[in-house]
C-alpha cells in the first residue's frame, strides 16, 4: 500500500507540560481534603487514605516531572491527525536484517508508558542478547482519548473506531503494507477486530487476553460476572471466581452505568483520580508479589500524571460505555470472528481468571475465548506478572512476541 507519508516527514513530538499545569496540579495536591477512613487497614472498603497520603504528599513535594518528561522524551515520538482525531506514538525502528513492524497496544488504566521496558529488546535483539533476526520496528500509540492521543475528536470512539484509525496509521501514514500486532486489555479488544477486519493486513495478532468480541454489549453489559451465580459452585471454582469479581467488576459497573458522574471528581481531584486509577494497578497486579517492591512510586505517577495533564481519565473512561452504545457489527460472515494467526500470554498473577496453574488456565482459555480465534499457533502460561503484563514480566512478552512472529514472518 502506498504512503501518504515518509516517516522522515513526520514532526517530532516532544512531551513539554506547560509549567502552570504542573503548578496547578502541585496546587491542588497540596490541598487535598484527605478522607477519614476508619477500620479500613485491610483495605475492605477500597484503597485506604493511610496508603494513599504518602503518594500524595510525594506527589506534591518530591516528586520530578521534569525527569519523568526526559525518560518519555528518550523515545522518538510523533502526534498527529488520524481520520480526524490526534495520535500519540512512539515509533523506534529494529536493528537487523528484516525487522518487521509490530503495533503495541495498551488498555485501562495503562498509558503507552506501561510497554517501555520491552521496546529496546524488540528492537535492538543483538544488544540485549537475542537475535538480531528478530527485531521488530515498534510503534506504540496512545489510545485515542488516552494520554497524549487527546483532546478526543471522536464522542462515540470505541475498539472498532480505533482499529480502522490505527489501521491507517500503520498503512497509509507509515507505509507498512503488512504488520504485527501485540495487545492487552482494551487494547486486546482493538487486536482483535484488526485480526477480524483487517486479517490480510497482517502477520499476526499476540494479545495477553482473550476478550470476547461482544464485551460490554448484551443486557448485562455493566455486569462482568454475567449474572453467574457461585453459590453451587465446588469451592475451588467459587473462591476463583469470587476473588475475581470483587477484584474487577466494580470499575465496569462504574465506568458503563456513571462514567461521566465519576469524571466529574476524578478530572478535578488529582487525589481522587490517582485513587481510582492506584486501585486497579494495587488489585490488577500480580496478585502472589510485592506491589510497592515492583511498582516504584516514580512510575506510578508518572503514569497518574500522564493522564491528569492530558484530562484523559474522562475520555478514557467513555471507551467502555462506547463499546455498548454503537456495538462493532462484523464486517463479514467468516467464522471465528478473528481469522488472522493468534498468540497469546497468559499470566498467572492475574486475578482474572485467576486460575492457578497453566493447565488450568489454558483449559480456561479453551472452553472459552478460544472459540473467537481461527488459528492460535501459541499459548503461553507464565507465573510472574499480573494485568499488566509487559511491564510486570516484560520477559514474557519479549520471548512470546518472538516466538509467536518468528513462525510468522
Amino acid at each position: 500500500m502506498s504512503s501518504t507519508h515518509s516517516p522522515r516527514d513526520l514532526e517530532p513530538f516532544v512531551v513539554d507540560v506547560p509549567q502552570e499545569v504542573v503548578d496547578d496540579l502541585r496546587a491542588r495536591l497540596k490541598a487535598t481534603r484527605f478522607a477519614s477512613d476508619p477500620e479500613n487497614d485491610d483495605e475492605t472498603y477500597g484503597l485506604s487514605t493511610a496508603y494513599l497520603r504518602p503518594l500524595i504528599e510525594y506527589w506534591a513535594d518530591g516528586y520530578d516531572w521534569r525527569a519523568a518528561e526526559a525518560k518519555l522524551n528518550a523515545f522518538n515520538q510523533h502526534r498527529l491527525d488520524v481520520d480526524g482525531s490526534p495520535v500519540h506514538f512512539i515509533h523506534e525502528r529494529g536493528k537487523g536484517p528484516a525487522p518487521i513492524p509490530l503495533l503495541l497496544m495498551h488498555g485501562w488504566p495503562w498509558t503507552h508508558h506501561h510497554w517501555h521496558k520491552v521496546i529496546g529488546p524488540l528492537t535492538d535483539p543483538a544488544a540485549h542478547g537475542g537475535d538480531p533476526a528478530d527485531a521488530f520496528d515498534v510503534i506504540i500509540p496512545s489510545l485515542p482519548g488516552f494520554g497524549f492521543s487527546t483532546p478526543l475528536a471522536n464522542p462515540r470512539e470505541n475498539y472498532a473506531d480505533m482499529a480502522d484509525r490505527f489501521h491507517t496509521l500503520m498503512t497509509d501514514v507509515l507505509g507498512y503494507g503488512r504488520y504485527g500486532v501485540g495487545a492487552a486489555d482494551y487494547g486486546a479488544l482493538v487486536g482483535a477486530r484488526l485480526g477480524h477486519k483487517y486479517a490480510d493486513s497482517l502477520y499476526g495478532i499476540h494479545l495477553g487476553n482473550e476478550m470476547p468480541p461482544a464485551m460490554f454489549q448484551g443486557d448485562r453489559f455493566w455486569d462482568l460476572t454475567g449474572g453467574q451465580r457461585t453459590e453451587d459452585l465446588p469451592e475451588a471454582a467459587r473462591a476463583r471466581i469470587l476473588r475475581r469479581n470483587k477484584t474487577y467488576v466494580s470499575h465496569v459497573a462504574a465506568h458503563l452505568l456513571d462514567g461521566q458522574t465519576i469524571t466529574h471528581g476524578l478530572n478535578d481531584s488529582p487525589a481522587g483520580m490517582l485513587a481510582w486509577v492506584l486501585k486497579r494497578w494495587k488489585t490488577w497486579s500480580d496478585r502472589n508479589a510485592d506491589f510497592d517492591a515492583t511498582w516504584p512510586a516514580d512510575d506510578i505517577l508518572t503514569f497518574a500524571t500522564i493522564y491528569w495533564v492530558n484530562q484523559a481519565i474522562g475520555s478514557s473512561i467513555r471507551a467502555y460505555k462506547n463499546a455498548s452504545l454503537y456495538p462493532p457489527k462484523p464486517v463479514n460472515d467468516l467464522k471465528p470472528y478473528v481469522q488472522a494467526p493468534a498468540g497469546f500470554t497468559f499470566l498467572l498473577g492475574d486475578a482474572s481468571p485467576g486460575a492457578e496453574t497453566a493447565e488450568e488456565r489454558i483449559a480456561i482459555f479453551k472452553a472459552g475465548g478460544a472459540q473467537f480465534y481461527a488459528d492460535i499457533r501459541d499459548v503461553n502460561v507464565h507465573d510472574k506478572g499480573g494485568h499488566f503484563g509487559p511491564y510486570e514480566n516484560p520477559e514474557a512478552w519479549i520471548h512470546d512476541l518472538r516466538t509467536t512472529y518468528r513462525k510468522l514472518r
